[in-house]
C-alpha cells in the first residue's frame, strides 16, 4: 500500500502494479479509496484527476464517490496496472439488492389484507415479529394471485406457488415453513375451513447441530472487556441460557437476589419461567447497576428504552473478536453453550429443558449430539497407532 511517510527515490515501473479500489468514508463523505505501492508515475496520474486528494489519516488517495468514473480510471492506467475493483462492484450489487428489496416492499405496501386476518393474529396473541412476518408473506401471496378471489384459491395453486418460490427464488426451509403457515392461518383460522383442505407437503427440515463455545472461550470474552454492561450481558445470556429477546425484556424487579433466581416473563409460547442466578453473575450485575443506574429495564439504551437486539448482537460479536475467537460468535451461541456445558457436567436433561423453556424434550436432546461427554469415554484408535503424546 502507498505510504506517504515512506517516500522513495523516483523509479521506473517495470512491471504492472496492483491498484486496489474500495469504497470508504472520509470526513463524512462517501469516497473511493485508491491504494497502491509507491510509484511517482502513478501518483502523477492520480493527481491528474481534479477531484483526487491524499488522506494522511487513511494513508490513501481518494476521489469522492459522486465524481468517480470507473471507466475513465481504467483508461488512465490501461496496460500499466492490475486494478482490483471487486469491492466497488460488490457495494453496487449490495445497494442494488437493497433497492430491489425496498421496491418489493413498496409493491406490497398498498395491498390490503383480507378482513379479519390482522385482527385474528392479534386476537390469538401472536408476537409482533410473527404478525409482521405473516402479514408480509400473505401480502406476497395476494400479489401472486391478484387476478383471483383469494378465498377461492385451491390447494394445487398454493402448492405450485410455494414450489415456484423454492425453485426460482431459492427460499430457505425456514421461510418456506413461515409462508405456508401464513397462508394456512388465513384459510383455517380466518375463514374457518377444515384442516384437511391444507394437506400441503411440509419441507424436510435440515438437521443442523448448534455451534458451541468452550468454557475457556466464554471466560476469554468476559476478560476481553472492562465494560460492566457488556460483561453483564454476556454473563447473563450464558449463565441463564437466555434468548436475546428474553434478555431485552428483563426488568429490574425480575432479578431476585435473595432467592438467587431470575424471572423470565412471557417468553416463547407466552410462558413464564425461573432460571438460576449465579453468584458471579450477581456480582457483575451489582457493579453494572452502581455505574449505570438503569431505571426500568435491566439493560437500557441512552434514551432509557430497552436495549436493542442489534446492540446486543454487536456486543457479543465485537467482544468475541477482542478475545481472539475465530469462529462466528452471536448471542444464541452462548445459550447453546450453556446447555451443552450443563450436559457435559452431568446435569439432567429435564432440568436443562425447563431452564431453556423448551416445550418438548426433543428440542433439548439436540445438545446430546454436541456434548463431548460420550466422546471422552472412548479412546480414538489412531492414538494407539501413532501415539497420543505431544
Amino acid at each position: 500500500m502507498f505510504n506517504g511517510m515512506n517516500y522513495k527515490p523516483h523509479c521506473t515501473v517495470h512491471k504492472k502494479v496492483h491498484i486496489t479500489l474500495s469504497p470508504g468514508m472520509h470526513r463524512q463523505k462517501a469516497v473511493i479509496l485508491i491504494q497502491f505501492d509507491y510509484s511517482q508515475e502513478f501518483i502523477s496520474r492520480v493527481k491528474a484527476f481534479p477531484e483526487a486528494q491524499w488522506s494522511q489519516t487513511r494513508k490513501s488517495w481518494y476521489i469522492p464517490m459522486e465524481n468517480f468514473d470507473l471507466h475513465k480510471f481504467f483508461e488512465s492506467f490501461k496496460g500499466m496496472a492490475y486494478i482490483d475493483y471487486s469491492a466497488v462492484t460488490k457495494r453496487k450489487k449490495t445497494r442494488r439488492a437493497k433497492s430491489e428489496h425496498h421496491n418489493k416492499k413498496e409493491d406490497t405496501k398498498n395491498i390490503v389484507l383480507p378482513a379479519g386476518y390482522l385482527e385474528k393474529l392479534k386476537q390469538k396473541r401472536y408476537s409482533e415479529n410473527t404478525i409482521k412476518t405473516y402479514c408480509h408473506y400473505f401480502k406476497d401471496f395476494q400479489k401472486a394471485f391478484k387476478d383471483k378471489k383469494i378465498e377461492n384459491i385451491g390447494i394445487n395453486d398454493i402448492n405450485r406457488y410455494i414450489h415456484d418460490l423454492v425453485k426460482v427464488k431459492n427460499i430457505s426451509l425456514s421461510q418456506q415453513n413461515q409462508r405456508i403457515n401464513a397462508i394456512k392461518f388465513y384459510y383455517e383460522k380466518v375463514l374457518g375451513k377444515e384442516k384437511v383442505y391444507y394437506n400441503i407437503d411440509r419441507p424436510r427440515m435440515e438437521k443442523k447441530l448448534p455451534d458451541v463455545l468452550s468454557k475457556e472461550e466464554v471466560g476469554a470474552m468476559l476478560k476481553a472487556t472492562n465494560n460492566s454492561k457488556h460483561q453483564s450481558i454476556i454473563a447473563l445470556i450464558y449463565s441463564c441460557g437466555l434468548r436475546r429477546s428474553e434478555l431485552i425484556n428483563l426488568r429490574l424487579e425480575d432479578v431476585d437476589s435473595k432467592r438467587m433466581l431470575i424471572k423470565i416473563r412471557g417468553a416463547k409460547g407466552k410462558k413464564d419461567r425461573y432460571v438460576q442466578l449465579a453468584n458471579s453473575t450477581l456480582h457483575l450485575l451489582r457493579a453494572y447497576y452502581q455505574k449505570e443506574k438503569p431505571g426500568k429495564w435491566l439493560f437500557e439504551g441512552y434514551d432509557g428504552k430497552q436495549y436493542s437486539a442489534t446492540s446486543i448482537f454487536n456486543v457479543v460479536k465485537n467482544t468475541a473478536k477482542k478475545a481472539g475467537i475465530k469462529k462466528r460468535v452471536y448471542p444464541h451461541i452462548l445459550r447453546h453453550s450453556f446447555a451443552t456445558h450443563h450436559l457435559e457436567q452431568g446435569t439432567d436433561l429435564r432440568y436443562i429443558q425447563d431452564w431453556l423453556g423448551h416445550a418438548s424434550s426433543k428440542t433439548t436432546e439436540v445438545y446430546t449430539h454436541v456434548s463431548k461427554t460420550d466422546f471422552s469415554r472412548f479412546k480414538n484408535p489412531l492414538d494407539d497407532i501413532i501415539g497420543d503424546d505431544e
